[in-house]
Formats: structure tokens, C-alpha cells, sequence
């Protein structure tokens, strides 16, 4: 097999030899075939060169040949070295990159598809709460308890927009629009889609943010990140009559926008995980409603706008996220 894929490879070769040695004889018959042992013994010696070159060519050639002609049957077929050739052992260069290149990307989506399972896993199992707490209200009674209906309400919206981010976030490019967006409209409408959460836990925003700043982002994925830091910022503040400060400082090159909340803080030993997927912590475990995911999908969607993140936090003060647009 490997020497019909040899022949295929060298057929316009062997022709172009054979048209040289005409050539020659055509040479030999113009001047009268003078000397016709000449003619024949350039004839044969050339013929038994070109023999010679093809099958030296064709030992060298033909454990890599014998490889290539044969489908492989496991991925690492491809990896096996048995070139003898500079052409042959770039090829075989080249097959071993696109191999690595190929267990990267397949890594890659083995994660992402991990990643999607344990999150919708943990979705499922924290909607259920929501809508055992509505079951309740609707069996009981008694008047329906508006207010606590849309408390429900409100977590299964915010669970809702949490699963669409996270099931975009792979396809972020399609749905990005970046445009010059006035810091404050955006902070001010966020603010007031989460005015029922503000007075349920009976905290108090407070934003100081000047009228003419103006940043470069997408609008709508820049609600949901300040949305997930407004929301933890809520969550993890347990004592009432406290304050959510949302202000922004604008500098020649950027514009930092700075969430500061009066909460419980975040552990040091946690702070440089908070932005991993699906890391709770300490203090997710004190509320049991923690994904560990806002922090990480807020923080992943401020690296495809180009944004910066930071988080400082002390505990039993509160905690600082920032935001650093870059002009």
C-alpha cells in the first residue's frame, strides 16, 4: 500500500525524468547516432539513477508512508515518529501540534460543559426553595401575603437572569454592544430594579456619582455585574439601617466605580477566591442561598469589556468591589 501512495507521490517526477532522457536521445538521433553505445550506455545510466534515487527515496520514506496510508484508529497513532525525512518530520511537527492544540480546546469544553452541569445542578436545587415558599403562601388560608410572594418572586428573577448570563457567557462576542453609557443613569437603574430587596433587608443606597461621567461599555452586561455586587453587598449585610455607598472618581485615563457596603466582610483566607466558580466560602455557608458564581461570572464579563475588578474586604466592616474603566 505504501508504495502505490509513493508512486501517486512521484508519477509527475518519474515523468519529467523520462522526458528529460527523450530529450537526450532526440539530442543523440539529430546528430545521427554517431556514437550509439554512447546513447545507449547515457540511456541505461540514466535509468538505473533514476531507479536508484527512487528507491532509496522510497526506503527512506516508507515506515512514514505505511503510517500515513492506514486510517488511525486512537489519536495517539497520530503521535508515532517514524520520519526519516525533513519534509516527514515536519509533518509529524505539525500533527503533534494540532494534536496539543486539539486536547487544549477539548479540555477546554469538557470544563465548560462541567461547569454548566454543576451550575444548573446547584440552579435547579436553589429554585426549589422559591417556589416551595409560594406553594406554601397559595395552600395557606389565609390572605395571600403579596409582599412575600414577590420576595420569591424577585429570587427567582434574579436566579433566572444568573443561569441566561452564565449559559451567554460562552457566546459573550455575538451579544456585545460597547458604547458610551452615562455611569450614573446605569448605577440608578440598577439600583432601582433591586428597591424591594433594599427594603426588605432595610438597607439604604447611596450613590455619588457626577452627571458627566461617562464610560465605554455594554449597558446592559454592565446592570448585571453592578446588579451582583449590589445584591451581595445586600445579602451578606445582616444588621438593618446600614448603607450601600455606589460612588464613582473619574482621573485623566479611567473612571473607577466603587460598590462599598457595611457588611459582615469577607475572610482573608477567602478574598482571593471569591471569583472562582462556584466557591461559597464562609460566609456562603451562613446564608445557604450562595451559587459562587455572581462574583465569578461578574468578574469574567469585566475581562471580555476590558474592564478591571478588584475586591478589598475586612471583616466585620464591610467590603469594597471596584470597577475600573479605562478610557
Amino acid at each position: 500500500m505504501s508504495w502505490k501512495l509513493f508512486l501517486r507521490d512521484y508519477a509527475s517526477f518519474i515523468v519529467f525524468q523520462l522526458i528529460l532522457v527523450g530529450f537526450i536521445m532526440v539530442l543523440y538521433s539529430l546528430d545521427g547516432f554517431r556514437n550509439v553505445d554512447t546513447a545507449i550506455y547515457t540511456f541505461s545510466i540514466s535509468l538505473v539513477l533514476l531507479a536508484s534515487f527512487l528507491f532509496v527515496r522510497y526506503l527512506m520514506r516508507q515506515r512514514y508512508l505505511a503510517k500515513i496510508a492506514q486510517l488511525p484508529k486512537t489519536m495517539e497513532d497520530v503521535l508515532l515518529k517514524s520520519a526519516k525525512t525533513p519534509e516527514a518530520t515536519q509533518a509529524e511537527k505539525y500533527m503533534h501540534e494540532l494534536y496539543r492544540l486539539y486536547q487544549h480546546e477539548l479540555h477546554a469544553l469538557y470544563a465548560s460543559q462541567k461547569r454548566h452541569e454543576q451550575f444548573m445542578n446547584q440552579w435547579v436545587h436553589q429554585m426549589k426553595t422559591p417556589l416551595a415558599v409560594m406553594e406554601m403562601l397559595l395552600q395557606d388560608e389565609r390572605p395571600l401575603d403579596k409582599k412575600n410572594v414577590q420576595e420569591e418572586m424577585d429570587r427567582l428573577r434574579r436566579g433566572l437572569d444568573m443561569v441566561l448570563v452564565n449559559a451567554r457567557l460562552d457566546n459573550f462576542e455575538e451579544d456585545m454592544q460597547v458604547e458610551q453609557v452615562s455611569l450614573k443613569a446605569i448605577v440608578t437603574a440598577t439600583v432601582n430594579e433591586n428597591k424591594r430587596l433594599f427594603i426588605t433587608k432595610r438597607v439604604f443606597p447611596e450613590i455619588h456619582i457626577d452627571e458627566d461621567i461617562i464610560v465605554a461599555s455594554d449597558s446592559k452586561w454592565l446592570r448585571f455585574i453592578i446588579s451582583q455586587f449590589i445584591t451581595n453587598a445586600v445579602k451578606y449585610t445582616f444588621e438593618a439601617n446600614k448603607k450601600i455607598v455606589i460612588s464613582a472618581i473619574q482621573s485623566t485615563d479611567s473612571v473607577q466605580l466603587a460598590v462599598c457596603d457595611e457588611g459582615i466582610g469577607i475572610p482573608i483566607s477567602d478574598l482571593s477566591r471569591v471569583t472562582k466558580a462556584f466557591f461559597t466560602g464562609e460566609n456562603g455557608r451562613k446564608t445557604g442561598e450562595s451559587t459562587g458564581m455572581g462574583l465569578y461570572l461578574a468578574k469574567e464579563i469585566c475581562e471580555k469589556l476590558g474592564h478591571t475588578l478588584a475586591i478589598t474586604s475586612e471583616v466585620g466592616k464591610g467590603t469594597v468591589v471596584t470597577v475600573t474603566f479605562t478610557n
